[in-house]
Order: structure tokens, then sequence, then C-alpha cells
């Protein structure tokens, strides 16, 4: 029989949930162990599965190559809690994601950092790779930190200055911009 394994938080919501969990507990799939993550902020109960003995992480939509979810039920503090989270994982983790977003969550990366000479690179061989229809999924923790928009709100001045963070702005205000920028944009 197979237990299907989900948030404690999202437990009313989710039907047929038969093992719920919550960010600390772990889990044993096969011969594996993961540890699971609390990264709400895409919904309030989204949680990830690290395995840090393969160093993999299935994060649904908390994390894409070169972006992250929306915010449909989390806050910015929430969310930006969640992504440095996961930014915090070993540089050789892969980054297990829901979804094949990586052509527009690059074209916005660029937008917004175009000066970064890792993120053009890589944007690079996004479009090359999706021009023969290969994935560009799963990607690594490390070339995210490089990369991603979404977790170099800290690190970036050009990123920052492109969105409109402002000296008394918080790290959650200038993910919140970010996020916002994202959501608008149509590039």
């Amino acid at each position: 029989m197979c237990a299907v394994v989900g948030p404690t938080k999202e437990k009313e919501k989710i039907p047929g949930i038969d093992v719920a969990v919550g960010d600390g507990d772990k889990v044993e799939f096969g011969a594996s162990e993961a540890i699971v993550l609390d990264v709400g902020g895409h919904t309030n109960g989204h949680i990830a599965y690290y395995f840090p003995d393969a160093r993999k992480v299935f994060c649904g939509d908390a994390l894409f190559a070169l972006g992250c979810g929306r915010m449909f039920e989390g806050t910015p503090q929430q969310f930006w809690r969640s992504l440095k989270r996961l930014r915090d994982l070993p540089d050789e983790t892969t980054v297990y994601c829901a979804h094949e977003y990586t052509v527009s969550n690059a074209k916005f990366a660029l937008s917004v950092e175009p000066g970064n000479l890792d993120l053009v690179a890589r944007a690079k061989e996004v479009m090359d790779k999706r021009s023969r229809n290969e994935p560009t999924v799963p990607s690594m923790i490390g070339e995210e930190k490089k990369t991603n928009p979404f977790l170099r709100v800290d690190t970036s001045d050009e990123i920052r200055r492109n969105v409109g963070v402002t000296s008394s702005d918080t790290e959650d205000d200038a993910f919140a911009k970010v996020r916002s920028a994202k959501d608008s944009f149509r590039g």
C-alpha cells in the first residue's frame, strides 16, 4: 500500500493525506530518508523534501530554475525566509521544481540584473536547450545562488536598484518588490 504524505498545515485542504508532516519531520522513501522543510509562501503550508545523503531537494513551487512561485497565500516575510532556507542548502544540491518555466524566468531575471555575467551565460544556455526541446530542470542550488533574482535580493545592488528598493526597505520588502515586478512582467 502506498501512503499519501502531505503537509500538516494543508491537511484540511488536501483530501487523501494519510501521513501529515511538518518542518523537521523525517520521511522514509524506499531506502532514502528525507527531511521535511517548511517552505511556506507560495501557499501557507508548502513543504519541500530534502534528501541530504543524495543532495536533492523536491521543492514544488517554492523555488524554480531562475524563479519562484507566485505568492498565493503567504507573506513576503514568510516566502523570503523559505527561499533563504533553500539557498542555505549545499551548492551541490540538485533542485527538482514543479514546472519548466525557465525561459520566462530567464527573461525576467535579465530585466532586473542584466549586468550579471553568470546570468547572461545561463540564459543563453537555457534558450539553447529549449530550442532543442531539452529540459532545463533540474538545476543546482549553486547556480541558483548566482543567477536567480529571488535568491539575490539581499546581495545584488543591481536588482535592488532596478525594482526600486530603497535604503529604508527591509529584505522582506525587497523580496516583495522583486515578486511584484515578476507578477507584472510581460517580457
